[in-house]
């Protein structure tokens, strides 16, 4: 099996935000600490949505909120990395600061910081999603006992941001091992009955995200103990659906469904075989500290 070659996005992108208020007529700063007047908190932001990576999928449906939602008229998406933009988002909230972020759930920033999920009344960023576990056509018949243990995957929110919240302070790799020491219930839910065996290779293909590093290397790290030789290899989400539906990986536990990765999943869903959900209850959105006096994102307001 030809094997994929990770994909890594090098951004040279300074991550940045005017989130100093607007001097008045006396030249006095507005402290920042509450939103005053929406007009004002839009300037504070410089009218700016920090985001993240450019492939990723909810970057492509928070270009598309800032179109659809008049309100946001004037407003851009800086589109930097996952670590820029929580690098930001720690700034501002240090200094109780306001920002807006591109964020979604589980992540282990709503476990560090007190954060909201701005409503969403048209729906354009999705409502509540579920990642799928997604393997390639013919799977079934050539690894009988990995493709049971990914049909048997399934586990909680809370499961994940476990994971996500350890791998802070050690490796995902190592994070995941806790985990699985910590839940072996859950997990021989998904390898009882299940034959060992002896250095099998099976390639795992997912997104460079927080979310499906913690899923991922759990998946690893299960298979591995049932005597797979697993590689787990990153890639764009494009790459990710191109890679399951040609044959070039064997499986992805990281597609978030219906909205996220709809256009991709659509692209190939005759190519691939969709095992059903292992995590239900994502939600994307636009995130603000909790601080900060807004509910919707038909509080912002356009640039004047």
């Amino acid at each position: 099996m030809v094997k994929l070659k990770s994909i890594g996005i090098t951004l040279g992108l300074s991550v940045s935000l005017l989130l100093s208020g607007c001097g008045d007529e006396e030249g006095n700063q507005d402290s920042g600490n509450t939103t005053g007047e929406s007009a004002s908190l839009g300037e504070q932001l410089d009218y700016t949505i920090t985001g993240i990576e450019p492939g990723a999928g909810l970057t492509g449906l928070s270009h598309n909120a800032i179109e659809e939602y008049e309100n946001l008229e004037g407003w851009e998406l800086l589109e930097s990395s996952t670590a820029g933009m929580l690098g930001v988002l720690d700034g501002a909230i240090k200094n109780e600061e306001p920002i807006v972020i591109t964020g979604w759930t589980p992540h282990w920033m709503f476990s560090a910081y007190d954060l909201k999920i701005l409503e969403d009344p048209k729906g354009i960023l999705g409502g509540s999603e579920n990642i799928n576990t997604i393997v390639r056509k013919g799977l079934e018949e050539d690894m009988p006992n990995a493709y049971k243990i990914l049909d048997r995957f399934y586990w909680e929110a809370e499961d994940m941001e476990a994971v996500m919240y350890d791998a802070q302070e050690v490796s995902f790799e190592e994070a995941a091992l806790n985990w699985i020491e910590a839940n072996p219930d859950k997990v021989e839910q998904w390898t009882e009955g299940v034959e060992k065996v002896k250095g099998k290779e099976i390639e795992l293909v997912s997104t460079p995200w927080d979310t499906e590093r913690a899923s991922g290397n759990v998946m690893k790290a299960v298979l591995e103990q049932q005597g797979f030789t697993v590689t787990l290899t990153p890639v764009d989400p494009a790459i990710m659906f191109e890679a399951i539906a040609s044959g070039e990986g064997d499986a992805t536990v990281a597609p978030w469904l219906p909205t996220t990765h709809n256009s991709f999943y659509e692209k190939h869903a005759d190519d691939l075989v969709d095992l059903g959900e292992n995590l239900k209850g994502t939600q994307n959105g636009f995130v603000v500290p909790a601080y900060m006096e807004i509910d919707s994102i038909e509080d912002l307001q356009p640039k004047k």
